[in-house]
């Protein structure tokens, strides 16, 4: 199972030179982000639903070494840590999973369990970092 960081030991990571990898859907990710995050959604929002993303490790791999320094992260913490047990299994290794995601993890009585990305104060952007958006990263797959 990958090693679990809150947002602000995540941002600690990101200025020592780690990427970030938002796992969220095209919509969620376009609305804000952190700074400076790449895209490559786990599922995809389609007609009210979440789907899964059949190309999801095909994008990773064409775009992320196996040895790339890696905060995956989503909305409240529950794809990221599925994608990144994904990506652990298919050999990536220097990678963390960002407890909170951008939005916050919750209990079962909707209190605060892990502050959030933007609950945390952190870099928040509202547009992809030229290259980062999906539609660019999933280009390179063919």
């Amino acid at each position: 199972m990958p090693k679990r960081i809150a947002p602000p030991e995540a941002a600690a990571l990101l200025n020592q030179g780690w990427r970030y990898l938002d796992v969220r859907s095209i919509p969620e990710f376009e609305q804000a982000h952190p700074e400076g995050a790449a895209n490559i959604p786990l599922l995809h929002a389609r007609e009210g639903r979440m789907v899964p993303n059949p190309d999801f490790q095909k994008v990773v791999e064409v775009n992320f070494a196996k040895d790339d320094k890696l905060v995956v992260g989503c909305k409240s913490g529950g794809r990221s840590l599925q994608a990144a047990t994904l990506m652990e299994s298919l050999g990536y290794s220097n990678l963390v999973d960002m407890r909170g995601g951008f939005s916050g993890e919750r209990d079962g009585l909707g209190r605060v369990a892990c502050a959030g990305w933007a609950e945390s104060g952190l870099p928040v952007a509202a547009k992809a970092a030229p290259g980062n958006s999906y539609a660019e990263l999933e280009e390179k797959k063919t």
